[in-house]
């Protein structure tokens, strides 16, 4: 029985090698976000870029919801595997990091399928209706995952995908001592998607930990 392969910097190296590469858009974005304080920690990774991208032409989405945008780079990967007429509603709260997002979309020929939503995320997902989206990526606040899930199963449609990143967030969910709130979030949103009956699951020890979850058909 094979065992987890360790990701060592080689291995994910490696696995750059044999990708598809990033177009220089990406590179470039990729390597501003680098410099910015924390930038390497809340980027996702180029593997993870390609899976978002996969999942939403696999889902066939053409409403995608993004909670945390950042600096854009996973909202443009998802964008550009959109069928025609697909959207991206993206959510943050932060101005200045949104601001470069733009500046590249504009850049990539993309964001005339970009909506972006500046203001409280669980605000934003109040005003849309239950069934809407195909497919919900969360990647912001950890001490909120769990309302931007417990929302999420609502609004995705029967047969869509909600993708949470971070669900292992640097292993601290299994340190005793980390009682932070962005900890507890992380663990609880665990627990309620394994306890949801509402979805079928997968968890991916991947990148930071990366949790599928299927909305049953009705």
């Amino acid at each position: 029985m094979a065992t987890q392969i360790a990701a060592t910097d080689e291995v994910l190296a490696y696995v750059e090698d044999i990708s598809p590469p990033e177009d220089p858009v990406l590179a470039e974005l990729r390597t501003l976000t680098a410099e910015l304080p924390g930038g390497s920690a809340m980027q996702v990774p180029p593997s993870e870029g390609r899976l978002l991208s996969l999942l939403v032409a696999l889902t066939g989405a053409a409403t995608v919801l993004e909670i945390g945008t950042y600096t854009g780079y996973s909202t443009l990967c998802m964008a550009r595997a959109l069928p025609p007429g697909g959207r991206v509603i993206t959510c943050d709260i932060n101005k200045k990091m949104t601001a470069i997002a733009q500046s590249f979309w504009d850049r990539a020929g993309v964001a005339d399928r970009i909506d972006l939503r500046l203001g409280d995320a669980q605000e934003t997902m109040a005003g849309l209706s239950a069934g809407t989206v195909d497919l919900v990526f969360i990647d912001a606040d950890k001490q909120s995952y769990p309302a931007y899930y417990t929302r999420s199963v609502e609004l995705v449609r029967p047969g869509g995908l909600i993708v949470i990143d971070n669900t292992l967030f640097f292993g601290r969910v299994l340190d005793p001592a980390a009682d932070d709130p962005g900890t507890a979030g992380i663990r609880t949103v665990n627990e309620l998607v394994q306890s949801d009956t509402r979805v079928e699951t997968c968890v991916l020890p991947f990148a930071d930990g990366l949790t599928l979850a299927r909305k049953k058909p009705a």
